[in-house]
């Protein structure tokens, strides 16, 4: 299992990043979160997974949906906590 916090800039508000997000985690069986961040150009995911999972959600997210220009991915590994239980949009 692994833990990774990862921060996506550049276009990603408003072009459906959050659900693309979502609906690829969920099809990896990763469980977190992903928010907009208030700054209007950073998404914010939390996400726990097998490590095949999670680092192919990296890559996955390093590319965006059709709309979406990243800039930058940051990525930061921590330890699994096992304290989600779906992957969600925060609001």
């Amino acid at each position: 299992m692994k833990r990774v916090h990862v921060l996506v800039r550049g276009v990603v508000q408003g072009v459906g990043f959050r659900a693309f997000v979502r609906r690829n985690a969920k099809r990896l069986g990763v469980k977190g979160f992903v928010r907009n961040l208030p700054d209007g150009f950073t998404v914010e995911i939390v996400a726990e997974g097998p490590d095949d999972a999670i680092e192919q959600l990296i890559s996955i997210v390093g590319k965006g949906p059709p709309g979406a220009i990243v800039e930058d991915v940051e990525v930061n590994y921590e330890e699994p906590r096992n304290e989600f239980n779906d992957f969600e949009i925060l609001y």
